[in-house]
């Protein structure tokens, strides 16, 4: 198992050496990982990947290698009975059964949630009051809701959900993709600050040409550092959810991103902005930072790029607590405002097409928050938007 593990790192062109892996080998001997294998994973990436730009390799081959075994504790696992959300049949709702379905507000759905952890005690299906599968339930899996809460499926299918009660795993963005049109580097690049800084590596012709005559024709080089583009950048990336089908342009974005900005941080976040994000999808939980000391960490002369879809529930943005995987404190709309009063350079790159804005409420909450300074992530698209940081 473990020879296999190499030699698809190697395929996948993950730079790892005999050296690292009899390393590993011997840690596993000596009991390192426990034989745990959350720990596994922990101890071999730690031994075998030395660039964080080979992170999603790395998982995306641990991943197809080590596939079937369970990463989560048993203190880790829910409360509700695994039975109740078994997935028994598949029901099918008609457009008018859908639309007859009325949508609770959201104290509503919180207390009618708590009330049902409650009083349940049983499995159900097919129903339209308790947490359950393939029904008109607001809370359960499998079934159909204008507003609710996911329990217990793998992943959304109708995109209405509020909360999702599940533990979910998203993937880092590959930032060493090979692009496909370097358009997308061309935008990007007029968001530009040249500056000559590190050491005197380039030839500066015009200097050496007039040094030279001025010393009788005797030859005298002169150099100067390389030019760069000195112009810093964070960059908020949405990840999971409705984001996935986004992947590959959002990719492309990111790789190019790191070629183009030398000063570029990045940021994961899921749908809206909160008190934390993180830089490592697969340590969100334990490794965040918070967005205020983000905010008193970079300067205010950062330029900022939000990249996301912004399809979410309103509730997420406006409300209290609206976060659809933790209870917030304050509202997301509060933290978007705070982000763009310290840094007022902030754009907001949207890989949905332009056309299907206005039939989106929540698109239309977060292009006002930006002051209209939503622009969606097509050529022109970049090429407003960096025209706009420019300013």
């Amino acid at each position: 198992m473990f020879t296999n593990f190499f030699y698809e790192l190697k395929a996948e062109k993950v730079p790892v050496s005999l050296r690292e892996y009899l390393t590993l080998l011997e840690a596993m001997e000596k009991g390192v990982a426990n034989y745990k294998i959350l720990d596994f994973y922990y101890l071999s990436r730690s031994t075998l990947v030395k660039d964080e730009k080979n992170l999603d390799k790395f998982d995306r081959v641990f991943g197809r290698c080590f596939e079937g075994i369970e990463f989560l504790s048993e203190e880790e696992a829910h409360d509700i009975p695994e039975d109740w959300l078994k997935q028994l049949t598949e029901k099918f709702f008609t457009e008018e059964e859908r639309a007859a379905l009325e949508e609770m507000d959201w104290e509503e759905l919180m207390e009618t949630l708590k009330e049902r952890l409650e009083e349940q005690d049983e499995r159900h299906e097919g129903g339209d009051k308790w947490i359950g599968t393939s029904g008109k339930s607001p809370f359960g899996a499998y079934g159909f809701n204008p507003a609710g809460v996911r329990i217990g499926q793998k992943e959304g299918r109708n995109l209405k959900a509020v909360k999702v009660w599940d533990k979910r795993e998203f993937r880092n963005l590959d930032d060493n993709l090979e692009l496909g049109t370097r358009n997308i580097k061309v935008a990007l690049r007029r968001l530009r600050r040249w500056a000559r800084d590190g050491n005197a590596e380039e030839l500066d012709l015009p200097d050496t040409i007039s040094s030279t005559a001025k010393n009788a024709g005797f030859l005298d080089i002169k150099m100067v550092p390389e030019r760069h583009n000195n112009v810093k950048v964070l960059l908020f990336l949405d990840v999971g959810g409705s984001m996935d089908p986004h992947i590959k342009v959002c990719e492309e974005l990111f790789s190019a991103a790191r070629t183009e900005f030398k000063n570029l941080e990045y940021f994961y976040f899921h749908n809206c902005l909160y008190e934390e994000v993180w830089q490592d999808n697969v340590r969100r939980r334990a490794d965040k930072m918070s967005t205020f000391q983000l905010m008193h960490t970079y300067p205010h002369d950062y330029k900022v790029i939000f990249v996301g879809d912004a399809t979410m529930s309103p509730y997420e943005i406006v409300h209290p607590g609206g976060s659809v995987e933790h209870w917030n404190e304050e509202s997301g709309e509060t933290w978007l405002q705070r982000m763009m009063n310290v840094y007022p350079k902030s754009v907001w790159l949207n890989p949905v097409p332009e056309g299907y804005w206005d039939t989106t409420p929540s698109i239309q909450v977060i292009k006002q928050l930006f002051g209209n300074r939503m622009f969606p992530m097509t050529l022109d698209g970049l090429d407003r938007a960096m025209k706009d940081l420019s300013r």
